[in-house]
């Protein structure tokens, strides 16, 4: 059985990658809580692609910072292809 790559984020992006993290985690609390009181469907929809933002950039900045790792060989694991990459920068299109 194949072992997967595993990415380690770099310390200098953990910090702000768990930061937005936590910040859509609060903008989703904010949206599921608009949706229980019956708020305006323009002030959910704002708060839902705030949170879809911030996940986003969350996501980007960890495969940004574990891209060496992803392309390089280490550890035992061979390392990711191009189609490989390819399919993980898509998943947070």
């Amino acid at each position: 059985m194949s072992q997967e790559p595993t990415v380690k984020v770099d310390e200098d992006a953990l910090g702000p990658a768990l930061n937005r993290l936590r910040r859509a985690q609060g903008q989703l609390s904010g949206v599921i809580a608009m949706i229980e009181s019956g708020r305006d469907c323009r002030d959910i929809v704002t708060q839902l692609a705030a949170a879809s933002r911030a996940l986003d950039r969350a996501g980007f900045k960890i495969v940004a910072s574990g891209m060496r790792q992803c392309t390089a060989a280490g550890g035992g694991t061979p390392p990711m292809s191009e189609t490989e990459l390819e399919r993980l920068f898509l998943a947070l299109a």
